[in-house]
């Protein structure tokens, strides 16, 4: 029995401990009260390619900030440190791009109203604000307080220009060669059809007039009118018969799987197509030829210009692919952006909905993946959730570093992508990239655990509990890669193949492949696992942890096909390492050729520019996804504010129109660094053969989300370029790619590039500022020079409107609208509005 007398000197110490904890909290700052301003110094520091910058730290509040006793966590590359030996700080690496900063004996507290500049080295150069620290938040080493959420967080723009930003003169130089064109000489139908003509006989539409389509394009006909209310205010009949005046759809056949026939005249407009698909893509063009402006509010009548159009699309694959893993993005997003889809005739959704980041998907039986896997916030051990990334911040479900759609959720994404022809693929991230997912099932291990099940416990584990190998990934994670060689990982797989083809059926969307990843798996992995190891003892076919690739998605490969899928993966999925010339490179592997393997082939960059053009050659189904012209998520321009990577370049709207599929070398002009390409790169690349043709499926356009964090920053960064792949996935080969002249094919590009712009600036992007609620595309900066004592400027898309001024202020929707030359001295303010008043980034020319 415990005495009483214990009792009381228990809780007197009890007692007086949390007096002290109190008192100690009331004489130290509220993290709130701590300012944080950041800023490049110099680049190339000490001649070399590194940078230096400065982290202030700024006490607002009326307590210091001691000396001791807390951690400053943020996320950023691991290559930060601070700079010099008496440094305040050190800086630690904890995993992936989560970094602590915690004081040395050199720090001095903080006192109210004071500030501690604390200089930073890291590696590379500080081209834009993807690399700059952020997510800071602070913790007491005592956890005495909560509250982590420190005050405001300033990234500062580097006052000199030492890495080339993009200048004004650069953009007008690169809009010189567009030509503004009449509205009433561009194609009115977009992506452009493979047969379009006008005839000036012109239909005018009004509620009254029914959709009348056959039986078997009733949803078509339906999702049409649906929109036509949107326009008229009221939502016109529907019928499968009737006479006089009305929009037709009827079954012909013949027309192939996806292609329609239009006919616009006095009398209505007839769609003609051999399928549903093919009918709804005649309805989308049919929407394509209602005037943009007829959206911004209810209509009596439009005017459809005549036309006759035969189209099909040139490509079956024509994918977008949304990464929700590393950032989260609500349903109705993703609904909105499948809208988008449709209207451009893009009909593959690639689902990135699992990485180290995050896992978005419930799965029923494994409900850690979402409790634990879905989340992120600070901790010490990921066994809640995970640790911050990307500057998600130190507290669960407040950012879009946490979310996740339920299964319900998932079932009427399906139906809604299923009902707009777009086909859904789902990835499932592995053996790499898989640290939310090996997180979760370590979670579900140790509840199981407690509760005495340890059988059941195993039963998904991705790890082996013994593994000591050492590794860090592209991303500087150390624990992100499953462990094949358990047999609790392919029975985790199977759970999770099977819930997603149950998911399929209940929403009745097709389903013919998943997407198993394949990756980025670093060197070091698997080689001290006992699984491995016993594996390797009792399978001849496995002799070294290499053998552990082809081992790994020769299961799944099997797996897939008792569901009667194929399977699909990055281009390293059909790729295997060989000694050539002394070096270790990667070559097609003979294995998997011609095994229905879909590779999504992103590397063109140096070494690997024909990699997609060798694997179609070795007998793989290639999907090309290259990086330097299709990845949206890279930024638009040289400019500090222009958010978005650049390690595999910068892409603007030009790079996906001017893609060549079947010869995208011919038509590369610039490096990584938009300098200009030197053709003699690609001497001796492997080219294409009539065999490698038959094998590119289709393209697709990724948008990875590191830098994503609102559905205005997706819109952002997906519009206008997307337009550019819908064109380049639906439209003919243009004249200029198969030009053998070189003169010839500039001009026509020049041509064709102009008209492109021209569709974008005067009906598109217009469109879409009331299309499915409006779309946050992005603005282009204006182009400017002084030439003569005058500042010219020009503007990427003809009929966006430049306004400027000359008294320092910004511009604005009221300020003066640019005709012609400016001869105003002094500082010159430049933007872009589109119609609905929206503007780009101000830009700026000095007129001396």
């Amino acid at each position: 029995m415990i005495k009483k007398p214990f009792l009381a000197t228990v809780y007197c110490l009890l007692f007086l401990y949390s007096v002290a904890c109190a008192q100690l909290g009331a004489n130290r700052i509220a993290p709130q009260n701590l300012d944080l301003t950041w800023k490049v110094l110099a680049e190339n520091y000490q001649n070399k390619s590194q940078t230096l910058s400065a982290l202030t730290l700024q006490n607002t509040g009326e307590a210091p900030l001691p000396a001791t006793g807390w951690t400053l966590y943020f996320n950023a590359s691991p290559s930060f440190r601070a700079q010099g030996d008496n440094a305040p700080v050190k800086v630690e690496h904890v995993n992936g791009d989560l970094l602590r900063m915690v004081p040395t004996d050199k720090f001095k507290p903080v006192p109210p109203g004071g500030s501690q500049r604390i200089e930073l080295v890291s590696a590379g150069q500080m081209i834009n604000q993807s690399r700059a620290p952020q997510g800071f938040y602070l913790v007491w080493d005592d956890n005495s307080a909560k509250g982590y959420n420190i005050g405001s967080q300033t990234n500062k723009r580097p006052e000199k220009n030492w890495v080339g930003w993009i200048q004004p003169e650069d953009v007008y130089r690169q809009n010189e060669v567009i030509k503004d064109i009449p509205m009433e000489k561009l194609t009115k139908v977009f992506p452009t059809p493979a047969q379009y003509a006008e005839t000036a006989q012109p239909f005018t539409l009004t509620s009254s007039v029914p959709v009348i389509a056959d039986k078997a394009f009733t949803k078509e006909a339906t999702l049409l009118a649906d929109h036509l209310a949107t326009v008229f205010g009221q939502k016109p009949a529907v019928k499968t018969s009737g006479t006089g005046k009305a929009i037709r759809l009827q079954q012909k056949q013949g027309l192939g799987e996806e292609g329609y026939e239009l006919e616009v005249s006095p009398q209505g407009a007839v769609i003609s197509a051999s399928t549903p698909a093919g009918a709804f893509y005649g309805t989308q063009s049919l929407k394509t030829l209602i005037p943009p402006t007829a959206l911004a509010k209810p209509q009596n009548a439009v005017i459809l210009t005549g036309v006759k159009v035969k189209d099909a699309p040139r490509f079956g694959h024509r994918a977008y692919m949304m990464d929700v893993a590393r950032n989260f993005q609500q349903k109705e997003e993703v609904l909105k952006v499948l809208d988008l889809m449709a209207l451009y005739k893009l009909n593959v959704l690639h689902f990135h909905f699992n990485d180290d980041e995050g896992w978005r998907l419930e799965i029923p039986g494994l409900p850690e993946l979402t409790a634990v896997g879905s989340q992120r916030g600070h901790t010490v051990d990921n066994k809640k959730h995970l640790q911050p990334t990307l500057g998600s911040g130190p507290e669960p479900g407040k950012t879009s570093g946490s979310g996740y759609f339920s299964r319900e959720d998932f079932i009427d994404i399906l139906k809604y992508a299923r009902d707009r022809h777009i086909t859904v693929i789902p990835e499932i991230e592995t053996p790499g990239h898989a640290r939310a997912a090996i997180k979760s099932m370590d979670a579900r291990y140790e509840r199981l655990m407690r509760e005495g099940k340890p059988e059941e416990a195993k039963r998904y584990l991705l790890r082996d509990l013994n593994d000591k190998s050492v590794y860090r990934s592209v991303q500087n994670w150390d624990d992100n890669v499953i462990d094949v060689a358990l047999p609790s990982t392919y029975a985790f797989l199977e759970k999770v193949t099977d819930e997603l083809l149950t998911m399929y059926k209940e929403a009745g969307a097709p389903i013919q492949t998943i997407h198993f990843g394949g990756d980025e798996v670093p060197r070091g992995v698997w080689e001290q696992s006992p699984a491995v190891q016993s594996l390797i003892a009792k399978n001849p076919a496995v002799k070294n942890t290499d053998d552990l690739w082809f081992y790994f998605f020769g299961n799944i490969n099997d797996m897939l096909k008792e569901r009667n899928l194929y399977l699909s993966g990055w281009e390293e999925i059909g790729l295997k390492k060989v000694k050539q010339n002394g070096r270790t490179v990667y070559v097609p592997n003979p294995e998997f050729a011609d095994d229905n393997f879909h590779v999504d082939v992103w590397n063109n960059l140096a070494g690997a520019e024909d990699l997609a053009y060798k694997m179609a050659n070795a007998g793989y189904k290639v999907v090309l996804t290259n990086v330097t012209n299709l990845y949206m998520d890279l930024a638009y321009q040289k400019a500090y504010e222009e958010e978005g990577l650049y390690w595999g370049g910068f892409l603007d709207v030009d790079k996906p129109f001017y893609f060549i599929p079947y010869d995208y070398m011919k038509n590369q002009k610039v490096d990584m660094y938009n300098n200009p390409v030197d053709k003699a790169t690609f001497a001796g690349k492997e080219q294409l053969t009539e065999k490698g043709k038959a094998n590119i499926v289709g393209i697709q356009a990724p948008l990875w989300s590191e830098t994503i964090k609102t559905p205005e920053r997706l819109e952002y960064m997906l519009l206008p370029k997307v337009l550019g792949v819908a064109e380049r996935a639906w439209a003919p080969d243009p004249a200029w790619a198969t030009e053998t002249d070189e003169r010839k094919s500039e001009a026509a590009y020049n041509q064709a590039w102009s008209e492109f712009v021209n569709i974008l600036g005067k009906r598109e992007l217009p469109r879409l500022n009331y299309y499915a609620g409006g779309y946050n595309y992005r603005i282009p900066t204006a182009g400017a020079m002084i030439k003569d004592g005058a500042v010219l400027a020009n503007t990427q898309l003809p009929g966006l409107v430049i306004r400027y001024t000359t008294n320092g202020a910004e511009p604005t929707a009221n300020s003066k609208v640019y005709t012609g030359p400016i001869k105003e001295k002094g500082t010159v303010k430049l933007k872009v509005f589109d119609p609905s008043g929206r503007s780009g980034r101000v830009v700026s020319v000095e007129n001396r």
